[in-house]
């Protein structure tokens, strides 16, 4: 059984900081969009989900769209069940988003100014371990693939 296709995704208010929005992406079918001015260095959004052990990341994460997000050696969260929105944001090599593990929550927060319509982005950086996977995200600076050198 693998993830299951977030098929109406929603930004859930109580883990988001600034009006956003959820549609269509030129990076990856659906993006998120902020709807108003989010100063730099800001907590944005929350990544929500079930908490899910090593064994079953390893069932969830067969097929080609997932939405795991590895919290720790032994905790992944699966934000396609009780996700906040989070997970609907997509990759770029060149993100307006970083990541930061605090006490077992996974937040973003803004790395600079972001304008409303703009899409939140965040650098995945998928291990140089696992199957090569194509960047799409335009930026000037793109890699070409998610995976980076661990």
């Amino acid at each position: 059984m693998a993830t299951a296709l977030v098929r109406s995704p929603t930004i859930n208010p109580r883990y988001a900081c600034f009006l956003m929005e959820i549609r269509a992406s030129k990076i990856h079918r659906r993006g998120v969009y902020a709807l108003e001015r989010i100063p730099a260095r800001r907590k944005v959004m929350e990544y929500t989900g079930e908490r899910i052990n090593r064994r079953e990341t390893k069932v969830r994460g067969q097929g080609d769209l997932t939405y795991l997000f590895t919290l720790d050696n032994y905790w992944t969260i699966d934000g396609s069940v009780g996700g906040s929105g989070a997970e609907i944001i997509n990759h770029s090599c060149e993100p307006n988003l970083r990541t930061t593990i605090l006490r077992g929550h996974i937040l973003y927060f803004s790395k600079r100014l972001i304008r409303p319509g703009e899409e939140l982005t965040v650098d995945y950086r998928f291990s140089d371990k696992i199957e090569r996977v194509t960047c799409r995200c335009g930026a000037k600076k793109c890699r070409g693939v998610i995976n980076v050198n661990e």
